[in-house]
């Protein structure tokens, strides 16, 4: 098999990984909030853990697709045109995971543990 038929299926195997891991992990926090809730009948108390867990399962995903993306990019078509395309690809993803982990966490990657605003509002 040539090398080029090889990076290509990793470069399609991590694109798969990464929609899998988004699929499951926004399938098993919507059970988890669906167990949550049938269990106490709040909704409010239970939303916010959820939004998390669907962030992260995006998150997680978005760095398998990113790899996926350089793998093929990078290694089978290294065109000026192609490596363009991957880094307004990776720009895109990289600003939807600054923004989910701001939301997650409420605060920029790069701060210290405290969120952005003080305690976040569900907080005690």
């Amino acid at each position: 098999m040539p090398t080029k038929e090889i990076i290509e299926r990793i470069g399609t195997l991590l694109d798969l990984a990464g929609v899998l891991v988004i699929a499951l992990g926004v399938a098993i926090a919507t059970v988890v909030f669906l167990l949550r809730w049938w269990r106490t009948r709040q909704v409010v108390d239970h939303y916010r853990p959820y939004r998390q867990g669907v962030g992260r399962a995006i998150l997680l995903g978005l760095e398998f697709l990113v790899g996926g993306d350089i793998i093929r990019t990078v290694a089978v078509s290294p065109t000026f045109t192609s490596v363009g395309v991957l880094a307004l690809i990776v720009l895109v993803r990289t600003f939807l995971s600054f923004s989910l982990e701001v939301e997650l966490d409420g605060r920029w990657p790069w701060q210290g543990k405290g969120p952005i605003g003080g305690p976040s509002v569900g907080a005690r």
